[in-house]
């Protein structure tokens, strides 16, 4: 999917300050904050507006949590993690933050993925490393020993970041690619999640309404994409989710609404025409009925 094509507007890092922080309170920035950015988490947890709504960026993200617990969101998954984990943001993806312990301590970085074109010409570093890919799982958790290895190059990052206006980006691509490819090593070691066939099929499913929801809008077509009979999905999904196909297809339906409710102008009805074969009051109702409040009041 396109994002551009649909209107919406993923924010920019000079967006995400105001997204993210309390209206009179402002971070100390460097002077490449529009490429990289790194902060320490216990700096800013008091001045964060918790819950952050479902909302897409243009950089990559990640929180490395050295203590304390968070919940967040990637698409329609949750994932609540702890001390020693690291959580992986594709940039464009659909993300919540519902909350990040107020005695947590760690790290929140951002980038853009242009800062590697030198070292990885087209992108290549990306392709190569799964939690940087769009649709795979967004945790890895590492050893003690390992944390404090990370830590120590962290902290070079934020010192680069901070010491002037015009910082290295090629020491800093390098830096984070380092530790993307030790995290890469750990990743490989840790046990998978029993690779079941509903488990698999669901998260195929997740991941082609995350592609193809603004065409696509039947339980019907997502089966015959996966080749299988739609009851079969269902079952499927149902056993995994405790939820139907259908129920799981409408969350991400209004997960999109709720992006473009925040981050585009289109109307109401727009947006009902977009996402949904219904007429707007349908698509309101909907809407109200998962959410608790209108798509107007959400907007407000």
């Amino acid at each position: 999917m396109d994002i551009l094509d649909k209107k919406i507007k993923p924010l920019l890092p000079e967006e995400l300050f105001d997204f993210y922080f309390r209206e009179d309170w402002k971070m100390k920035i460097g002077g490449s904050y529009g490429l990289f950015h790194i902060n320490r988490l216990e700096d800013v947890l008091p001045d964060i507006k918790f819950p952050l709504p479902p909302h897409r960026k243009t950089v990559y993200d990640f929180i490395f949590l050295t203590e304390g617990t968070s919940k967040r969101s990637k698409d329609l998954d949750e994932y609540e993690f702890s001390d020693n984990t690291f959580f992986f943001m594709p940039a464009f993806q659909i993300t919540t933050h519902e909350f990040i312990q107020a005695n947590s301590k760690g790290f929140f970085c951002y980038f853009d993925a242009q800062i590697f074109d030198d070292i990885f010409p087209h992108n290549t570093l990306f392709d190569d490393i799964n939690f940087l890919q769009a649709f795979s799982e967004p945790i890895v958790k590492v050893s003690n020993e390992m944390k404090a290895y990370i830590i120590t190059m962290l902290e070079r990052l934020e010192k680069i970041y901070l010491s002037s206006q015009i910082i290295d980006l090629g020491l800093v691509s390098l830096l984070l690619a380092t530790i993307f490819k030790e995290l890469e090593l750990v990743e490989q070691k840790q046990v998978e999640i029993p690779q079941k066939a509903a488990y698999m099929l669901t998260k195929k499913f997740k991941n082609l309404l995350a592609q193809h929801i603004y065409q696509t809008k039947k339980v019907t077509d997502y089966a015959e994409m996966l080749s299988i009979s739609p009851d079969f999905l269902n079952r499927s999904v149902k056993a995994v989710t405790g939820k139907t196909a259908h129920e799981v297809l409408t969350d991400m339906i209004v997960l999109e609404a709720k992006v473009m409710l925040r981050q585009t102008d289109l109307s109401i009805g727009e947006i009902a025409f977009k996402l949904s074969e219904t007429n707007p009051s349908d698509f309101i109702r909907l809407f109200k009925n998962k959410v608790g409040k209108t798509p107007k009041k959400y907007r407000q």
